[in-house]
């Protein structure tokens, strides 16, 4: 059996969006900067998919920049906010502890400019505090960004309280909506978001190509000079098969969004109860408040490494975290921000479940697991102490 669960890392395209790459890149080659009709039919092209991007998340069609992802979108959606702060003598950001590296290693690169950087807690239930953020604004607050779904734990931020929080204080916001977009109604004039963050292969799209919404009136800072693509704020030739491709992935999503979240919602939580029979595990985030199809637990006494090689080999295709920090030894920061001790973090695993899942499925995962998870203990020397009584079992 095999079995695809990790979804947040990124997500298979739909056949609808890889027909209008390969037309776009078969019928639709030209260069929308060219002048003749052909590369103009492309530019046409181009601003279409741009307007059907824009109508999708309530916002205008010269508000869409599109980008290479959501990695590069957060850069200048950050670098921006801080270059209008700093002009006017505003050099403090609010995030929170556990956004991805996207945005914390921007903002590590800010602090070295003489920024002040405050960084949220997100407590045991992974969700920032509204009040918590309101209290932290100063009058040289430039931008509070904070994420709208967690890309390990899946926790979902209260975004438009915060959003009219940042309008009240006159608080440039931007969100990291990478794990939301597409899978959760989004209306950036509603929820008073001025700049968000989206990447196309999160909901069924390509790799490679993404957007940034940017709310009129905001000047952005380059990141890539060169030509005039983009009214100026973006150079390169555009990637038009991935933009329309994106384009049409999205509109699916938006349109079977309902319908998804009532199909996996029931299974997230059937895989969750299933999971948490295994003794001395946790799930990390709170259980409500998280996107339908993101399962994190912590397996107390056992290395998430082993554990994924092993359900690799049962077909079950899982991550213990972030695929952009795929190798690396330390801790989740994610999961150290919910306040996970070190030897418990090391032990999780996501599971991030798509449109295809079924009940079989599920038992087959949850039986996996639990059979890895003994296995693994088995010849564990922390599980020996904590079964000896040397060590003191955490959860």
């Amino acid at each position: 059996m095999y079995i695809y669960a990790d979804n947040a890392a990124t997500t298979k395209m739909s056949p609808a969006a890889i027909q209008a790459m390969v037309e776009c890149l078969e019928k639709t080659y030209e260069n929308p900067s060219s002048f003749y009709m052909s590369a103009q039919r492309a530019k046409e092209r181009l601003e279409q998919a741009r307007g059907e991007i824009a109508a999708l998340i309530g916002a205008e069609a010269r508000e869409i920049i599109f980008t290479s992802g959501g990695s590069e979108a957060d850069n200048q959606a950050i670098l921006s906010a801080a270059a209008i702060g700093e002009k006017k003598g505003k050099k403090h950001i609010i995030s929170s502890a556990f956004e991805h590296h996207a945005v914390l290693h921007t903002l590590n690169k800010l602090k070295k400019s003489g920024f002040e950087i405050t960084l949220l807690p997100v407590h045991e239930s992974g969700i920032v505090d509204v009040k918590e953020l309101e209290a932290a604004l100063r009058e040289d607050t430039c931008l509070v960004t904070i994420m709208s779904v967690n890309n390990e734990i899946g926790t979902i931020q209260p975004i438009a309280q915060i959003g009219e929080v940042c309008r009240k204080h006159g608080v440039l916001f931007h969100t990291d909506a990478v794990q939301a977009v597409g899978h959760m109604p989004i209306d950036v004039k509603a929820q008073k978001i001025d700049m968000l963050s989206a990447s196309a292969h999160k909901f069924h799209g390509a790799k490679g190509v993404g957007f940034l919404y940017a709310r009129k009136g905001i000047a952005l800072t380059n990141l890539i000079e060169g030509g005039a693509q983009e009214r100026g704020k973006r150079a390169g030739t555009e990637n038009l098969a991935g933009v329309v491709s994106m384009s049409i992935a999205l509109r699916e999503s938006v349109q079977s969004m309902e319908q998804t979240r009532q199909k996996l919602l029931p299974v997230r939580d059937y895989l969750i109860a299933g999971l948490s029979e295994i003794p001395h595990s946790a799930l990390n985030g709170d259980q409500k408040e998280r996107m339908y199809n993101n399962i994190n637990f912590s397996f107390e006494g056992i290395e998430g490494e082993s554990m994924l090689i092993l359900l690799d080999q049962k077909g079950i295709c899982a991550s213990s975290g972030s695929a952009c920090t795929s190798g690396a030894l330390d801790p989740s920061h994610v999961l150290l921000a919910i306040g996970r001790v070190h030897d418990v973090a090391h032990g999780s695993l996501r599971l991030s479940i798509g449109e295809d899942i079924d009940y079989r499925q599920a038992d087959y995962i949850i039986a996996s697991v639990k059979e890895v998870v003994a296995h693994l203990r088995g010849f564990s020397p922390v599980w020996r102490d904590l079964q000896t009584g040397k060590r003191s079992y955490i959860l």
